[in-house]
């Protein structure tokens, strides 16, 4: 499956241990994210389409509202970075 440059690199923040919170409005939707590193960074690459992709390709989920993390679809998707090998 073909993954972006940039969803490579939200994904790999990911599987190293971020989490993307989000804001829905009234309604349900979301309407805002914001990707956090393990180190408690925001990454700018995260943007709302971006992460309707990764959710739409199922390599994030929530569980019971939480923020979202990769799943083990994500993780096997990612390709190898330097600071993983």
């Amino acid at each position: 499956m073909n993954i972006s440059r940039h969803e490579q690199r939200v994904l790999h923040e990911l599987a190293l241990g971020g989490s993307i919170h989000h804001e829905r409005l009234e309604n349900g939707k979301i309407h805002d994210v914001t990707c956090f590193t393990r180190d408690g960074f925001i990454l700018t690459d995260c943007s709302l389409g971006i992460f309707q992709r990764l959710l739409k390709k199922r390599f994030i989920r929530s569980q019971n509202g939480a923020p979202y993390r990769v799943s083990a679809l994500g993780i096997k998707s990612v390709r190898a970075q330097m600071n993983q090998r």
